[in-house]
């Protein structure tokens, strides 16, 4: 019987074959695995679990700037009919508020803050009731009441100051940050006022007549300088897939 003998091209390919398969199987000895999967196909399985090939890419989550988005909060106030009342109302706890048309100068720092989650009506009350004798005695009040406190500048200013958040005061317009808080007296006789910086000597308070910008930081005497970020208040932006 006639031996059929292979072509000199088939030998070659052959013989390349098996180079490679004895080096994949090398690689994988060298990677810890054994394996009779040829090396290239293992990388490409490597390669599109690590690029995640086939998959939507995921942007990193990017930090949110706490004062801007309080200073973006602050701006929206600017939008909602306001009249100015400051009158005293029953209101419910936590998370209580006076009629949505009515408000003061501290109404527009409250619905600041719990427009990003944030309620100084509870953080306030709450240290008042523990550390009663450590705030401001101007109403002669035996006890933290908790449908006002909150609505007092004096009583925000002091748990400001407790909270680590006060800060020098200056009349330089260039000293205050977006997403600050600063607190005036009007007459200099003890007409408390206060208002969220938004821009370059630019900020958002009611003074009679609704939320409004407003501009002159130094126009009037500031009594106080703070910028208020309650602990663990660390939220990040949504990752966003591509």
């Amino acid at each position: 019987m006639a031996k059929v003998m292979a072509s000199p091209k088939r030998s070659a390919r052959r013989s390349e074959i098996d180079f490679f398969e004895k080096l994949d199987v090398k690689a994988a000895y060298a990677l810890g695995v054994k394996t009779s999967l040829p090396f290239f196909f293992l990388a490409a399985i490597f390669l599109s679990v690590s690029t995640g090939f086939g998959q939507n890419k995921v942007k990193p989550a990017q930090e949110v700037d706490f004062f801007k988005k309080l200073a973006e909060a602050a701006e929206a106030r600017t939008k909602e009919s306001v009249r100015y009342d400051p009158a005293y109302f029953v209101l419910k706890y936590p998370g209580g508020d006076v009629p949505a048309d009515t408000g003061v100068c501290t109404d527009v720092v409250i619905r600041t803050y719990r427009a990003l989650g944030i309620d100084l009506q509870e953080l306030v009350h709450e240290d008042m009731k523990a550390n009663f004798s450590k705030y401001p005695k101007n109403w002669e009040l035996k006890r933290a009441d908790k449908n006002i406190d909150h609505r007092r500048v004096p009583n925000l200013q002091r748990y400001f100051e407790r909270t680590g958040a006060k800060l020098p005061i200056s009349q330089k317009a260039a000293d205050y940050q977006v997403g600050d808080l600063v607190a005036w007296d009007l007459n200099n006789k003890g007409l408390w006022h206060i208002g969220v910086v938004v821009g370059d000597d630019k900020f958002v308070h009611n003074i009679g007549s609704g939320p409004i910008y407003d501009t002159g930081i130094a126009g009037w005497k500031i009594v106080g300088h703070y910028r208020f970020k309650p602990k663990g208040w660390e939220p990040v932006a949504e990752k966003k897939v591509e």
